[in-house]
């Protein structure tokens, strides 16, 4: 069973996660990894923040030497370009169209400094999660192919009929 457990805020120190289900021997590549979160790291595209994260992803645990060691792998981002200040104005304000109140209602506080857990920053932990999925899931299926994209957000969209895209096409686009 793969499980990801994600931790941190948007303006806190990190995000990060630990994941659970890997077994021993399964070689990881940090710069597949790295190339993952590279790709949704904030500032590329007019739909994006432009806070400006270097967003390098560090194991703490359950990795020696490029190799997974069946125990849980540990991992964090650490946060540099928050500016916490600049949402003061929202300190009792919930945001439309964002998970401020949900957030308040499960854990009882009101972080307004970007959205705390509900921060799109969050999704930090998803991705090396999954970049670390992909990579066993190669080394058991060598031939597997993995792709993802988004196909449409809003008015915004891929072309053709959403079954297959290369990877150029995909980063080509605004929404991946």
């Amino acid at each position: 069973l793969y499980r990801v457990t994600t931790f941190g805020e948007s303006h806190g120190a990190a995000i990060g996660g630990v994941i659970d289900g890997i077994p021993a021997g399964v070689k990881l590549d940090l710069e597949s990894i790295q190339h993952q979160l590279d790709r949704r790291r904030p500032g590329q595209s007019a739909i994006t923040t432009a806070r400006s994260e270097s967003d390098r992803v560090e194991l703490l645990s359950g990795v020696m030497d490029g190799v997974t060691t069946g125990t849980p792998i540990g991992f964090i981002v650490r946060n540099s370009d928050q500016h916490s200040r600049d949402y003061d104005n929202m300190r009792h304000v919930f945001r439309p169209s964002h998970a401020d109140y949900t957030y308040a209602g499960k854990y009882g506080v009101r972080d307004h400094r970007g959205g705390g857990r509900s921060s799109a920053r969050e999704t930090i932990a998803r991705v090396v999660g999954g970049a670390v999925a992909m990579q066993a899931l190669r080394a058991l299926y060598p031939d597997m192919c993995i792709s993802v994209y988004t196909s449409r957000v809003g008015d915004i969209c891929m072309r053709g009929d959403g079954i297959w895209y290369a990877p150029s096409l995909i980063d080509s686009n605004d929404v991946r």
